[in-house]
């Protein structure tokens, strides 16, 4: 059966978090007076997003709250025993830099205006829905989804199947008849693709260009490509090249 309803993540798919954290970050340990720690901008930035990467595994595994997951960031990257107020307002001044540069990539208006009349549109985030719900609506585009799921609220982590399900069950939708669009080969290609969604990775060359694609996802580079892949009668004018 035809697919009738996209399900999309946001980081790196919709949003250019990338770009933003590191823009973010750069202006915010200026203004802190630390980059003097570091080598190089970039060598404290790494060390930020490797971080990151390590607590947001743990908060993903049910170890950590999403609130300690920030908190436990900052005091990791500062190496200072602080407490949670201190640590919070730390993280909140990082916010304020990174929220400046907040934007969607250029292939995201184009393509949900091409499938607006063919699919139908939800989120399914990692992240919590107070995080992704004021993104969202700052970027313009909060409209354009019938609902936001996010692990914080859900319990369940993508890639376990019951997250893709969720957001399934949400549309009233199976399985089959529903794609997940995400940037992550195995958090969002392989996870939508062993709950059994049509799984779509966009890859736009970052951290995961050069790894080995996992089986089951089908890997794009633009979400020009999207509705070729969709089968969607539209004039978005972009052939495909999934493979």
């Amino acid at each position: 059966m035809s697919i009738q309803a996209v399900v999309w993540d946001v980081d790196d798919t919709l949003f250019d978090y990338t770009s933003a954290d590191r823009l973010g970050m750069r202006a915010h340990l200026t203004a802190e007076g630390l980059l003097d720690r570091y080598d190089s901008v970039e060598q404290a930035i790494d060390r930020w997003r490797e971080i990151t990467h390590l607590q947001w595994a743990r908060f993903s595994a049910g170890e950590s709250t999403f609130q300690d997951q920030r908190r436990d960031r900052v005091r990791v990257f500062l190496d200072r025993d602080l407490t949670d107020a201190e640590a919070d307002a730390w993280f909140q001044r990082y916010v304020t830099h990174y929220e400046a540069v907040w934007a969607l990539f250029p292939d995201v208006l184009p393509v949900l205006d091409a499938l607006s009349a063919s699919h139908r549109h939800a989120v399914l985030s990692n992240s919590s829905l107070h995080v992704q719900d004021r993104k969202l609506r700052t970027l313009g585009v909060h409209d354009r989804f019938e609902t936001i799921l996010c692990a914080a609220e859900l319990g369940i982590s993508k890639p376990e199947a019951g997250a893709f399900l969720a957001a399934c069950e949400f549309l009233g939708l199976p399985p089959h008849q529903v794609a997940y669009v995400g940037d992550h080969p195995e958090i969002d290609g392989r996870g939508a693709a062993d709950a059994g969604l049509l799984s779509v990775w966009i890859d736009r060359g970052g951290l995961y260009a050069t790894i080995d694609p996992p089986v089951g996802p089908h890997r794009i580079a633009s979400l020009a490509e999207l509705p070729s892949l969709l089968g969607s009668d539209t004039r978005f004018g972009a052939p495909s090249t999934f493979r």
